[in-house]
């Protein structure tokens, strides 16, 4: 006979109710032996009755086995589980002071004095020591939160002997005199990246890295970053033979990890908590800051020395400890507080264009100096969210941005105001380092803009006030000064008009005199006020458009008609994050997808008004490349998940799995074959004929990096393919026919024009358009290069009639040309206006219609008849422009409204 259960000391505590009506579920479903329990809910007999004992709270995978064998309500005792899990968690053995002697340093880097705590990463550091020993020159790149930034500082360092520690900042060449003269000193920069988000000096940051090149160095890079590093050719070169990479740690490093710096804190780590570690971390690139916050809140939530997988639980897991403990201190302040932290971390981000956002470095000068601030600093600084000296604030670790949903809400919400704001406070920063020179104030466009913007913000410091301020009052005065000139002006052309009277003779000197100086007058007026145009319809794009029309009425020159046609575009909210791709269908949808995981589908025939018709879900990942089957019926979407996926008729019927991170995906022209490019290098492809049941045909191994863009010819017989690796290769049958030479960089997109016979490429070198004549792939000969970008180009379309190619660039520019000749191609139209960097490009079937998406929620629809489109301006232009919006931007010429 079982022998009868312990009696619970009722207490009134919440652990021992919880057991109260454990035993009492138990009592309902009949009264089972723990024995029965077991069987029914596979955990031992033991494990059961502890959960039920009171003395012990039980982990949720125990309660939740042991109410379903008991036939109880699983989400109810879920919710209950959650709570008390809480409120127990409101206690903790150790205070936020106590962290200086915890074995875990949580968001925080190890340094070098956290050396004898620095566990799993041995064989690594040896590798590097010893390529640092061999090389002058070494960058240590990998993804945020792997784990370089310590591997470097506690691992490296202490076994270096000597060596200087810095990291960028926004002016680096201001540590550069305090470089010891000394040859055997290394010079380690961590957070090298700070010289491409930070630094906003093109000359400091290649002054800088020729200073590193010249010496022995160590950089730590984040490795989103690499292609930054390759556009500095002196860098590119030095890092032929210099790379070391910092990867995911193996399970036995995690368990390295894990339990020896436990050990030395004279505690335990529970067996079923290692394991569940290991398990969530292995194969995790940038789960180390992760797991080290929840190992160290699980320390200070330990039962004895012992750190449990109930205490890990309580804190929310590896996945949710960190924004538990960024939202108990964010809960923990008053509404304006409240909002002072919404701005503050605001400021401690720099918004990402083509890479993920990144942590930003700022002086407490930034901040207004009052009691709400303080407040929140010094909380954040407890939680160990923020760190701070007297020069700099910054947050711990870039994973607070990926993790803390409130945190990306705030910088995904009005990305382009976010930028005006880090725009104004930089100008801020020079106005004041130039004792408030006017020079460096504010003026027409860019005021107008910031000045809207401040009505929608509660944002701004004092100081940023005060240069608003002084910017409308140095306005205003010039605009009185300029109205001024108009006057002494008029009365010029009044004197000519005088000497007309007195002299015939002179009368045809005269008149060309005052043209001549009217259209001088007219044509800087147009040049400038085009600019003010473009920049304007960002934040207002009735008032932009009708700018650049004036601007084009004035003086029709290239660059108005560039104006004209950037503003005519219409911007669209597609999604809810970044936009990474767009692409047509035959018959006219367009289909859009991104880092949110979704696919929208759209009616764009009246590009002013685009309408949403259908979403897909499905994707676990950012959904990098779309492809649709030639008659349209078959949508092939793919991405970070590591899947492509087929959908039709509004609903997924297939998923291709195992390649890892799949950035390129396309169909065959006859529809019968899917290709897609894997980060592995590999390129597969599918025979789709019964698109439910897909057939894998071939695996197709020969470029060495990641393959980012895949290409059919438009007789299908030639597949091109663009890789990291800088090449792009050339199949038939599965055989590689040729690569062809000539990128020093990463492939980003390829396209075929329709005839078959030319090849554009994508890229990011010095020639980012690169045209090849392909009419025998197997002796392919280059054409000249496309220039005129001044940053990576990451795609490239053909128009349908073949005469028009369309290249988007990180220059925020897409750039139109006729490569009617593509011996002799020749720039059509600049479009520019963006905020950010052009993620992808498409032309509509029909060829009318041309989209381009960017690294932000939007994409941008435009006429592709370029002539028509400003031809038909005004019937887009909105508002026609009032006098007093007309003295504001064009001062010196009398009104007259394009439309």
């Amino acid at each position: 006979m079982p022998r009868p259960e312990r009696p619970l000391e009722l207490d009134g505590t919440a652990l021992v109710e919880f057991a109260v009506d454990l035993r009492r579920l138990r009592q309902d479903a009949g009264g089972p032996s723990y024995r029965e329990l077991g069987k029914r809910g596979g955990y031992s007999a033991t494990t059961l009755a502890e959960a039920a004992g009171g003395r012990k709270f039980p982990s949720l995978e125990v309660t939740l086995a042991y109410v379903r064998a008991c036939d109880g309500d699983v989400e109810l005792w879920e919710e209950r589980w959650h709570s008390l899990a809480t409120e127990l968690n409101a206690t903790v053995v150790a205070e936020p002071e106590d962290y200086d002697q915890a074995p875990y340093v949580g968001l925080s880097v190890y340094r070098a004095e956290d050396a004898s705590r620095f566990f799993g990463r041995e064989r690594l550091v040896d590798d590097l020591l010893a390529l640092v020993q061999r090389q002058k020159f070494v960058a240590v790149f990998g993804p945020s939160g792997s784990g370089k930034s310590s591997l470097i500082r506690a691992g490296l360092l202490p076994r270096l002997p000597a060596h200087v520690l810095r990291t960028p900042g926004e002016h680096p060449m201001r540590m550069v005199p305090d470089f010891p003269s000394s040859p055997e000193t290394v010079i380690v920069v961590d957070q090298f990246e700070e010289v491409f988000t930070l630094c906003q000096d093109p000359d400091e940051r290649t002054r800088f890295i020729a200073e590193l090149l010249g010496r022995r160095a160590v950089i730590g890079v984040r490795s989103d970053f690499y292609t930054h590093c390759c556009m500095v050719p002196e860098l590119a070169g030095a890092l032929q033979d210099s790379q070391f990479t910092v990867g995911p740690m193996t399970a036995e490093e995690l368990r390295r990890a894990i339990t020896l710096p436990a050990m030395k804190a004279n505690c335990t780590v529970e067996s079923d908590l290692a394991a569940t570690l290991i398990a969530h971390a292995h194969g995790q690139a940038g789960v180390l800051p992760l797991l080290s916050h929840a190992l160290l809140e699980t320390w200070r939530r330990r039962s004895g020395n012992r750190l449990t997988l109930t205490g890990f639980q309580a804190v929310g897991g590896i996945d949710g400890a960190l924004a538990k403990t960024a939202e108990a201190v964010y809960g923990s302040f008053d509404a304006r507080q409240q909002g002072r932290a919404r701005d503050l971390f605001r400021r401690l981000a720099v918004l990402g264009e083509s890479t993920e956002d990144t942590k930003r470095r700022i002086s407490p000068a930034e901040l207004d100096d009052d009691q709400d601030t303080a407040v929140v600093l010094d909380r954040c600084t407890a939680a160990r969210l923020v760190v701070r000296d007297t020069d700099s604030i910054e947050i711990t670790h870039e994973a607070l941005i990926r993790t803390w949903p409130r945190f990306r809400e705030w910088l995904s919400s009005d990305r382009d105001g976010q930028r005006v704001h880090r725009e104004l406070t930089h100008a801020t920063d020079v106005w004041e380092q130039l004792d408030r020179d006017r020079s460096a104030l504010y003026r027409g466009a860019r005021l107008a803009i910031v000045r809207e913007w401040a009505t929608r913000s509660q944002a701004l410091t004092a100081r940023e006030r005060a240069f608003v301020e002084a910017s409308t009052d140095a306005e205003a005065e010039e605009h009185v000064a300029a109205r001024r000139r108009a006057k002494r002006l008029g009365y010029l052309v009044g004197v000519l008009a005088a000497l007309l009277v007195v002299s015939a003779a002179t009368t045809f000197y005269a008149v060309r005199a005052r043209n001549d100086i009217t259209s001088q007058r007219n044509s800087a007026i147009a040049q400038n006020l085009s600019s003010e145009a473009v920049v304007e319809h960002r934040a207002n794009p009735s008032l932009g458009l009708q700018l650049g029309l004036a601007a084009h009425h004035l003086a029709a020159t290239r660059k108005t008609h560039d104006a004209v046609l950037s503003t005519l575009a219409t911007v669209v909210t597609a999604h809810e994050e970044e936009v990474y791709t767009a692409t047509f269908s035959s018959d006219g949808t367009l289909a859009t997808a991104g880092r949110d995981h979704s696919i929208h589908l759209w009616n764009v025939s009246d590009r002013r008004k685009p309408v949403r018709l259908s979403t897909f879900t499905g994707h676990t990942g950012a959904v990098r490349a779309l492809s649709y089957r030639a008659d349209g019926k078959v949508l092939a979407s793919s991405g970070d998940d590591g899947t492509v996926r087929l959908w039709t008729e509004q609903k997924e019927i297939a998923t291709l799995t195992g390649l890892g991170s799949v950035r390129a995906v396309t169909f065959s022209p006859d529809g019968q074959t899917v290709v897609a490019g894997s980060g592995t290098g590999e390129v597969r492809t599918w025979n789709v004929s019964d698109p439910r049941v897909p057939v894998l045909t071939a695996t197709v191994r020969g470029h060495t990096d990641a393959v980012r863009a895949v290409a059919f010819s438009p007789d299908g017989r030639t597949l091109a393919t663009g890789s990291d690796d800088h090449s792009v290769r050339l199949w038939q049958d599965g055989a590689e026919i040729m690569s062809l030479s000539g990128n020093r960089i990463d492939v980003y997109d390829l396209a075929f024009s329709p005839d078959g016979r030319t090849l554009a490429v994508g890229s990011g070198n010095d020639k980012p358009v690169r045209l090849w004549n392909v009419s025998d792939p197997r002796k392919p000969s280059e054409l000249p290069s496309l220039t005129g970008h001044e940053d990576v180009v990451g795609s490239v379309a053909f128009s349908p009639d073949g005469r028009t190619l369309a290249s988007g660039s990180d220059d925020r520019t897409v750039r139109l040309w006729n490569v009617t000749d593509p011996g002799h191609v020749t720039e059509i139209a600049t479009l520019s206006g963006a905020a950010i960097a052009v993620a992808d490009i498409a032309f509509s079937p029909d060829g009318r219609t041309l989209v381009w998406s960017m690294f932000d929620p939007t994409m941008r629809l435009l006429n592709a008849d370029l002539g028509a489109a400003v031809a038909e301006a005004c019937d887009s232009a909105g508002p026609r422009l009032t006098e007093d919006e007309w003295r504001r931007h064009v001062p010196d010429v009398p009104y007259a409204p394009p439309c």
